[in-house]
């Protein structure tokens, strides 16, 4: 074997630490964002809200020689972190709002690997206060906390607070007169509800969670329950389901959706529909869901009439009853751009109640400025190791600050291109691809798609993601383009205006988007109603 030199020349893109965090930050949705920013804080000790000092003068000296009261007392000794919750959940309540940094462009182009980029946290080594090292976001008004006026702020927080299915029934059952067993059999079912108000698992399974619960601590808890004791507090578990199932709202406490659906009827008055609706219940679920008359008219010995008048019944029962006990704030989608008529144009913004107010603490980072001719004394290496920690919080900043400048270009761009939306509809919609919007900003197609997802924009329509605005395109008779959003919303409008006795079929449909100059074969009209959830034209028949 000969050996040899050779000299080869390659190009190759190294992630560094900045780079795969400004990435990871572009993707996160709002709510994994308002969790990162949480997790920084907690461990970067640079880092600071650039609200909380004026939160802890509100606690400051003036209220050092105040009385307390008995009541307060007992609350310190009940929680004893409450005063440190309240503070934290109001530091959590202020709001920024949009920046506008002069490095935006500059690190957008980092994102991409078009720039040189460090490979280190360290930086350049200075420990000074850099210019954007002040507060991000300082200039937005603060949201009211709810402190000035202790007796509105607490009437508008009850009038907003929602009360739990489990709080309703508890309150139910205290007006029993029942004793200490009966009424923790009837606790230990309401609290074994789900969201919907069904009780999923059998009496028996719950009778033995019983005996596991009560057992624990005693000399028996390793012997598995005897029969008896479990058929004695299935019995008791028994008696509380006939209690639970007596209670507001009808048909909370069910096994499953007939046994719902009878628990209500039986609430009405006792006439033919309720009658037959009682018996239409004790069939498969299925005819009922596919309003099969004939079935059921031969299954329930029923005229037609009748069963139809029971059908619709049936129809205005609620098949969930705890649905209007459900927490409706949790499923909010809090939108990260807002978008706005301003005169004839659209004013595109972020939104403030999603952007953290962030900052360099100025006493940690002064402090290690004047830090630097001390480190002779076998500290050095502390001394590197807090100056990268500086140097991270100076770099998450930024990478937050191009995050949100990214979503805001990205935004802009996506309302001038669908600028007819925003006037008209949905049925304005125009045929739009990642790779437009890419070209238009000199981003690539990845770092669109990681700005669309779960990434949600507020519009006078109502609030969508940010890939809704993006859709395959459909051809026409006068060789142009429609947008299958477009496509999806027409169907929409021809199945809301279809006569109920005899609903639009899929070729019906398909040959009414013909009409409009629109080719959509059967298939694709019948992938896009399921996408809009909803069902055949047999099921739609009433």
């Amino acid at each position: 074997m000969k050996q040899g030199l050779s000299l080869r020349v390659s190009q190759h893109l190294a992630l560094t630490p900045q780079l795969q965090q400004s990435i990871r930050l572009l993707q996160l949705s709002t709510l994994e964002m308002a969790q990162e920013v949480e997790q920084m804080l907690d461990e970067n000790p640079f880092l600071e809200r650039a609200d909380e000092s004026a939160e802890r003068e509100a606690f400051g000296l003036e209220q050092m020689d105040a009385p307390v009261s008995a009541a307060e007392q007992i609350a310190d000794v009940a929680q004893p972190g409450l005063e440190a919750g309240v503070e934290r959940s109001a530091l959590e309540r202020e709001s920024p709002v949009a920046p506008e940094g002069p490095d935006s462009d500059a690190l957008e182009s980092r994102i991409d690997g078009d720039a040189p980029l460090e490979e280190s946290w360290e930086g350049d080594g200075s420990v000074d206060l850099a210019p954007d090292d002040s507060e991000w976001g300082g200039e937005a008004p603060a949201r009211h906390s709810g402190s000035g006026d202790e007796d509105t702020a607490s009437a508008t927080e009850l009038a907003r607070a929602s009360v739990s299915l489990q709080e309703h029934l508890h309150e139910q059952a205290r007006c029993l007169r029942l004793n200490e067993e009966d009424r923790a059999a009837l606790y230990f079912l309401i609290e074994s509800l789900n969201d919907d108000g069904y009780l999923e698992d059998s009496l028996d399974h719950l009778a033995v969670a019983w005996l596991e619960m009560t057992a624990r601590g005693t000399p028996q808890q390793a012997q598995p329950p005897s029969v008896e004791d479990r058929e004695t507090v299935q019995q008791r578990l028994s008696m509380a389901l006939h209690w639970l199932q007596h209670m507001e709202p009808a048909g909370v406490g069910a096994r499953d959706l007939s046994e719902c659906l009878r628990l209500q009827i039986m609430e009405l008055r006792n006439t033919a529909e309720a009658r037959a609706a009682l018996a239409i219940c004790q069939q498969p679920m299925e005819l009922v869901a596919k309003r099969d008359v004939r079935r059921l008219c031969a299954l329930c010995a029923l005229d037609d009439e009748t069963v139809r008048a029971a059908l619709a019944l049936i129809a205005r029962l609620e098949p969930k009853p705890g649905r209007q006990f459900i927490d409706l704030e949790r499923n909010l989608v809090v939108p990260d751009v807002i978008v706005t008529r301003a005169g004839r144009g659209f004013k595109v913004i972020l939104n403030p109640e999603v952007m953290p107010r962030l900052k360099v603490h100025d006493v940690y980072a002064n402090a290690l400025r004047q830090n630097r001719g001390g480190r002779d004394n076998g500290s050095e290496a502390g001394h590197a190791a807090m100056q990268q920690r500086l140097q991270e919080a100076r770099w998450f900043i930024k990478n937050i600050q191009q995050r949100f400048d990214t979503i805001l270009r990205v935004s802009s761009a996506i309302v001038e291109r669908q600028r007819n939306f925003f006037m008209h509809g949905e049925l304005a919609m125009r045929p739009l691809v990642l790779r437009e919007i890419a070209d238009e900003l000199g981003l690539h197609e990845s770092t669109i798609s990681r700005v669309t997802t779960a990434k949600y924009m507020a519009t006078p329509f109502g609030t969508y993601e940010l890939k809704y605005f993006f859709g395959s395109s459909l051809g026409t008779e006068t060789g142009g383009n429609a947008s299958s959003t477009a496509v999806r919303a027409l169907l929409k409008q021809f199945i809301a205006s279809e006569t109920p006795s005899k609903p639009l079929s899929d070729n019906q449909l398909s040959d009414l988007l013909r009409e409009q100059g629109i080719e959509c074969a059967r298939r694709t009209v019948a992938k896009y109603r399921e996408a809009l959830r909803i069902a055949p034209a047999n099921l739609r028949k009433r």
